[in-house]
Parts: structure tokens; C-alpha cells; sequence
């Protein structure tokens, strides 16, 4: 982690490893530069896309529960004029969590109210009624599910149809099903969350910037975390077994590899679970997923073959050399091939 620090313009990073029954978590540097306070275990960061693990993992706890099903139309949850055209079949709660619905990255009608500050807050402003009206105008769904493609438009969506069928908000759904149920006591979407909490700032190229709001694309991004959470997140994804139940059901659920990857270089072989990027390496199962916003970047993976699982969270954005993404990926090389053999 030092070197990280060393080499780029990133205040702070902390990780959090397990392998087997070995368990560590560090932090190092700063949580604003040119101040003296040290980030710790227990500093919040923003998780970004890392978010979109927690809202599949609330799909699947909720389908677990009986209140959704996995293929549930999105229709269902949607008032009459937010429902998109009919195709050959409906759009499903499944299809969002999978990248599979053939929707776009991000809605059209965010562009127009977030250009003036796309790198300073850019999903602040975006309302439940401008989702329902992107929503409404989404193409029909073909009649076999598309192969996987990235949206940030789709998961968000998810998460606001999850909090809805539950009759409460994003953050306050979080925090019920997922941060109290397994004691991240200092982790989830603003504004249920620790008021005390201590939270590193954001920075883009060296300089401070302000945090990052997510509107009604909450479940896309808003969750912020640390390190010593991220440790019961991953422990809990690799132990099921230690979970009470419905919850126990929806870690398992949510590691199961779903839709195969194509037409992108550079996947071959790799799957997606409900959320998680899914592939096999050495004969060990990996799952992942990366995150950033205007000031933070994060990484959280687990095999639950190799029994391992590592975190990191950086207070600087993902930049084209993306030197947070790459030092954790080393580190997650190097818990679960500890003999260096890949």
C-alpha cells in the first residue's frame, strides 16, 4: 500500500485480506492532503459501482424472503406510465442484475442536468420522475436476453424498484437488509448512515474535491464503506454458513455464475453472477467488482475456493493508469497464488 501512496497522487488507501483464518487490515496516509489527520480501519470511503454488489445482494435477499421473484417484470413495481413498451417478453428483475436487459449505460435524460457538473456531482439532481421517464422510453426487450452489457442505468433502476416493493428508501433498505443484519456498522448510503462516522476526502489530480450524491440511481453507487467492513462483507460472502437466513440463502445466491461474457475483449471466460464478474483461474473461482467516483476508487474480490478475499479503497479517482485498481488486483494475485504461481 505504501508504494501506492509513494508513486501516485493517492492521500490514503486502506485494504482489507483474508486468507483462510488469517484476517488483516491496513491503512496508510492521509484523509486530506496537506492535513494531518491518518486515515484508519474505520475511515469512510466512497465504494462507487461497488454499490451494485450490495443491490444484487438485496435482490437476492429479498427474493430468498418472498417479497420479490428473480422473474418479476419490472412492470410490476413500476407505475403504468413508467412501464416500457411490450416486446417479445418483459424486462426482469434478473435481466437488471445481470447486465442482460439491453439498456444503455446511463439514461439519456441524465446528460442535460448533469454536463455542467459531470465531474463534480453529476447524479446529484437525478430524480425518481426523471427515471421513470428514461425508464418508460427504453426499447423492448428482444426475445432472448442479450449477452452482458455494462449499465449503470439498469442497476440503479433495480435498486429503486427494490426500495419501492419494499415501501421505503434505498439507503433505509440498505441499511435493514444488509449493513444491520451483519453489523457494518459503519457503512451505507447517505443519508442512513453513522452520523460520526470519519470519512476521507475525495481527490482528483492531487486536488480535494466535494462527495459524490446518486439521487435515484442510489443502487448504482451510493453506498460508502470501510475497510473494517468490507472484512465482514467478504467474510460473510466466503462463510455463508455463519449468516442467519434469509441472508445466509442471498450470498450464496448471489455467487452463482449466471450469464457468460461475450463480444468484449478481453472476457473470455468470464461470467456474470448477480453483479460479481465471475471466472476461473488456477482452478480457483474469482468473483470482483471495481468502483470510482469523482474522488474515490475501490476494489472488493473473493474466491470461495481459495478461501481469500481482499479490499481496497483509495480517497483519489480512477485515472487511465489506474494505479488504486492495479495495486489491488496485485494484492488479490498475491493472497490467492501465494506461491506466485500466476
Amino acid at each position: 500500500m505504501r508504494p501506492l501512496l509513494a508513486e501516485t497522487r493517492v492521500p490514503a488507501a486502506t485494504a482489507a485480506v483474508i486468507r483462510g483464518t488469517q484476517e488483516a487490515v491496513r491503512a496508510v496516509g492521509f484523509q486530506r492532503r496537506g492535513l494531518p489527520d491518518l486515515v484508519d480501519p474505520y475511515t469512510t470511503f466512497e465504494t462507487g459501482s461497488v454499490t451494485k454488489t450490495f443491490t444484487a445482494l438485496l435482490l437476492a435477499e429479498m427474493a430468498a424472503n418472498g417479497d420479490v421473484d428473480y422473474k418479476d417484470p419490472i412492470d410490476t413495481y413500476l407505475p403504468p406510465d413508467a412501464r416500457p413498451r411490450r416486446g417479445e417478453r418483459p424486462i426482469t428483475l434478473l435481466d437488471l442484475a445481470t447486465h442482460t436487459a439491453g439498456m444503455p449505460r446511463l439514461p439519456r435524460n441524465l446528460f442535460p442536468g448533469a454536463v455542467a457538473q459531470w465531474l463534480a456531482d453529476p447524479y446529484a439532481r437525478y430524480s425518481r420522475d426523471d427515471l421513470h421517464r428514461a425508464t418508460a422510453r427504453l426499447r423492448p426487450a428482444p426475445a432472448t436476453p442479450p449477452p452482458p452489457h455494462y449499465s449503470t442505468f439498469g442497476v440503479g433502476l433495480l435498486g429503486q424498484l427494490l426500495a419501492d416493493a419494499a415501501g421505503t428508501s434505498y439507503p433505509e433498505l440498505v441499511a435493514e437488509r444488509i449493513m444491520g443484519p451483519l453489523g457494518m456498522d459503519d457503512s451505507g448510503a447517505p443519508p442512513a448512515i453513522a452520523p460520526a462516522t470519519r470519512s476521507a476526502t475525495g481527490h482528483r489530480r492531487g486536488r480535494p474535491v466535494g462527495p459524490w450524491h446518486f439521487g435515484a440511481l442510489a443502487g448504482a453507487g451510493a453506498v460508502r464503506s470501510t475497510a473494517a467492513d468490507l472484512l465482514i462483507y467478504l467474510r460473510a460472502h466466503l462463510r455463508p454458513e455463519m449468516i442467519k437466513p434469509p441472508l445466509a440463502d442471498a450470498l450464496r445466491a448471489a455467487r452463482v455464475p449466471r450469464r457468460l461474457m461475450a463480444g468484449r475483449a478481453g472476457a473470455a471466460g468470464t461470467s456474470i453472477s448477480l453483479v460479481w464478474n465471475h471466472r476461473v483461474i488456477g482452478g480457483q473461482t474469482l468473483l470482483w467488482h471495481t468502483g470510482g467516483t469523482g474522488g474515490f476508487t475501490a476494489f472488493v474480490g473473493f474466491s470461495p475456493t481459495a478461501d481469500a478475499a481482499v479490499a481496497v479503497l483509495a480517497n483519489a479517482t480512477p485515472t487511465w493508469r489506474q494505479p488504486a485498481t492495479r495495486a489491488a488486483r496485485r494484492l488479490f494475485r498475491a493472497v490467492l497464488f501465494p506461491d506466485g504461481s500466476f
